[in-house]
């Protein structure tokens, strides 16, 4: 049964396929990825210790690229889609027939002053680890179908996903499905559900005038931006969990004896959900409004990048669960096989340009807890940097590399699995 709650959509799964409790080709996959460890360690390490910008990522570009080049089967297709950073790996069953296109994601870009502190090199070895550990089953097993690994640039705001999204990238190889992970330090989770994000650029235009002579003559576009940036605070007080709403002031004129002419805020909106992110901006655009009304100015909103909420899959998180808890040494608390629990502590107000995927099919976006450093800082803070290029972070990575390879040898394997997996995407996106 399906009912709102403030802005929530819940949804029953009770029909997704059932699960058993012992999951199949799990010591074949463990095998695989072990095999690749002492190789795909100097990658993740080179990725690391060189941090590149989004869009700028060659050296991590030309490591994996190079590194994929020599797996058996592969086709390796570097800058592609007009990107000079994104790259394309594909692997046929040599089966030849047709069979579920399974994808995954390997984010490489870094954060700006403070290097890998999102992890970003973990999530390409999880990654890389995972398709080629399902690729092999592939052929070991005469499975018919295909793999597809996406080498995806600037996930820090520059939507590298959107563009491959646009360009064709998932449509061209008629992708199913596509996996990805993400490393913090709280827990692991199957079922990462991330916010809707907006970045807004206001500019206000008023009149110059020396601000001690005569300052009647002039139009205050800060004054503008200030009555704004209160009206913003004020509202806070109306806000939804999971509202977010900050700013930084790019522009606040250019001396302090002038009625200053121009001013210019960025403002970053979150919510929960697509739906609430619009009514959340429509909100705060007024408020831009009744600034520059206020100071007689006039404003100009410009958007820049947006990122969808990520909606994760049921039915691939209940298949990951099961992978990944039978990986975990004895004893270790593991992902909470209750779905709603699980989710409850996959939510985050962090954004990614894999929510867009998600709306565009089903996917699953895994978290996964890394040894903290002595400050037990989270992502984007210069001591998780340090944290992700650990040799046991990287050894984290491989144990969801594996989980992902299992769910991905479900989806081939078990008979309606895929359509399962489409029918709750298809609920819980509304389509």
């Amino acid at each position: 049964m399906d009912f709102d709650d403030d802005d929530f959509v819940h949804i029953s799964h009770d029909d997704c396929l059932p699960t058993s409790d012992d999951p199949a080709y799990l010591d074949e996959i463990s095998s695989i990825v072990a095999s690749l460890s002492d190789a795909l360690w100097p990658v993740n390490k080179t990725i690391h210790d060189n941090p590149e910008l989004g869009y700028h990522e060659f050296i991590a570009h030309d490591a994996l690229t190079s590194f994929m080049s020599t797996q058996p089967g592969w086709k390796v297709t570097p800058s592609a889609y007009g990107m000079k950073t994104a790259w394309v790996a594909v692997y046929q069953s040599p089966t030849r027939k047709p069979g579920p296109v399974v994808s995954f994601n390997a984010e490489m870009d870094c954060l700006k002053g403070i290097g890998h502190a999102c992890g970003h090199n973990l999530i390409a070895s999880a990654s890389v680890a995972g398709a080629i550990a399902t690729a092999t089953l592939l052929s070991r097993h005469s499975l018919p179908g295909k793999v597809v690994l996406y080498g995806t640039p600037a996930e820090e705001g520059g939507g590298g996903k959107i563009r491959l999204l646009r360009a064709g990238a998932y449509s061209d190889h008629k992708v199913d499905l596509n996996l990805i992970s993400h490393p913090g330090i709280v827990a692991d989770t199957a079922l990462m559900r991330t916010t809707a994000y907006a970045d807004l650029s206001v500019e206000f235009f008023g009149r110059e005038a020396h601000a001690a002579a005569n300052p009647w003559l002039g139009i205050n576009a800060l004054d503008a931006l200030v009555t704004a940036y209160n009206a913003i605070s004020a509202l806070r007080q109306q806000f939804m969990p999971g509202d977010v709403v900050q700013c930084n002031i790019t522009h606040g004129g250019a001396a302090p004896n002038i009625i200053h002419a121009y001013a210019a805020v960025r403002y970053v909106v979150r919510a929960t959900t697509q739906a609430r992110l619009r009514e959340l901006i429509s909100k705060v655009e007024r408020c831009f409004a009744a600034g520059a009304d206020a100071a007689g100015a006039k404003f100009k909103v410009t958007r820049g990048g947006s990122y969808m909420d990520h909606v994760p899959n049921r039915v691939l998180g209940r298949s990951y669960t099961r992978y990944f808890n039978a990986l975990l040494p004895e004893g270790a608390e593991g992902i909470p096989v209750d779905a709603g629990a699980d989710e409850i502590r996959g939510r985050t107000m962090a954004s990614t340009d894999q929510g867009d995927i998600s709306y565009a099919m089903p996917s699953l976006s895994a978290g996964f807890a890394i040894p903290a450093g002595k400050g037990g800082q989270g992502p984007h803070n210069p001591e998780f940097a340090e944290a992700a290029g650990t040799r046991e972070a990287f050894e984290r990575s491989l144990r969801v590399g594996k989980a992902l390879a299992g769910v991905a040898v479900d989806v081939f394997t078990k008979e309606g699995m895929l359509e399962e997996v489409k029918k709750a995407w298809r609920k819980d996106v509304g389509k």
